[in-house]
């Protein structure tokens, strides 16, 4: 693990945290003790997508490994820009599904909403690398449209907030958007999908906390931990408290080469999440988003590692494994026989 000045952003507030995240290649190898050599495949050229990370997560790298699970999935590669047949910018055909500012309505009775492009960290396999966020985000006063479909349709009982990351907006603000929201009257559930609680934990605040506690919606938060190592005791306290204020917490990863594609990993980390009340929900095959083929693991090999783990875990235990599939009005199970 890195130790020293990396430290010291424990006595920061969790915006400082966000403002201080690296943004330099050579500069992360240079914290973990690693040459630019030892990584032969490094792109540190000028990037579309380029690298953020919070020191926070750095801290939990292996110094001077450069196979270390973490720094694997934040690191610019050359092989992301490889052209790979069935790998698209739009994987999942979310522009098909937009039906007002902000707003991607694929599923019945659930609504995603757009409510930053900025996230904390930068997931080279993200499957919105390439989304344009300029014609979905909205200032605060720019929600009328996107409430005013939420309003005008009755069967819709639970809104998701994604983005980018939700929890990159201050607490002002969320909580003006979650009060917008909990005055509609046919809403019942509010889903907060974050990978804010893993890579920069003191975002978990207690005016986060009193967001959740104080809303007459139930808040379920689905976070995003592909490895048992990303868990340090700052994740966990920042997960328990969540907990406390009455949120409903689960897991989704993504199966991602190198990185979890055994079962020992997966397990492992279900476990860790259940002692931290997290249920592990979804297994993820990997969105086929172009820049992120190295990423990819194969059908047979995920079924015989999802196997593994039916045998090893109570069933409350294991993940779904899916698939997201454009036009499917659900996410596609994947079954292992």
């Amino acid at each position: 693990m890195i130790t020293g000045s990396i430290d010291l952003v424990q006595t920061e507030s969790w915006q400082q945290q966000l403002a201080s995240a690296v943004r330099c290649p050579r500069q992360l190898l240079q914290m973990l003790g690693l040459e630019p050599k030892q990584m032969p495949s490094l792109d540190s050229d000028e990037l579309d997508f380029p690298l953020r990370v919070p020191l926070s997560y750095i801290r939990r790298m292996t110094s001077k490994d450069p196979l270390d699970p973490l720094l694997l999935q934040v690191l610019p590669s050359k092989e992301e820009r490889e052209v790979h047949p069935g790998f698209t910018d739009d994987p999942l055909q979310e522009m098909a599904s937009g039906v007002a500012r902000g707003i991607i309505h694929k599923y019945q009775g659930r609504v995603l909403l757009i409510t930053t492009g900025a996230c904390a960290v930068h997931c080279r396999y993200c499957f919105r690398r390439h989304f344009p966020y300029q014609q979905h985000q909205q200032s605060a006063v720019q929600w009328d449209s996107a409430l005013d479909y939420i309003r005008r349709d009755a069967t819709i009982s639970e809104v998701i907030l994604s983005g980018g990351d939700p929890l990159v907006m201050g607490n002002a603000r969320l909580a003006r958007l979650v009060d917008l929201l909990a005055g509609i009257p046919h809403l019942r559930r509010l889903r907060i999908h974050s990978r804010l609680p893993i890579v920069l934990p003191a975002r978990i605040d207690q005016g986060l906390l009193g967001i959740v506690r104080g809303n007459r919606l139930k808040c379920v938060v689905v976070i995003h931990g592909n490895h048992p190592r990303e868990l340090d005791t700052e994740v966990a306290s920042g997960l328990r408290e969540l907990h406390r204020a009455g949120a409903t917490l689960l897991n989704q990863s993504v199966l991602l080469r190198r990185i979890n594609d055994d079962a020992d990993t997966l397990c492992e980390l279900s476990e860790s999440l259940h002692n931290m009340n997290v249920l592990p929900y979804y297994l993820h095959l990997l969105d086929r988003v172009n820049g992120s083929a190295h990423y990819n693991v194969t059908a047979l090999t995920s079924s015989n590692i999802y196997r593994q783990m039916l045998q090893r875990l109570p069933g409350y235990l294991v993940p779904k494994l899916v698939r997201e599939t454009p036009d499917f009005p659900y996410k596609t199970p994947v079954f292992v026989t």
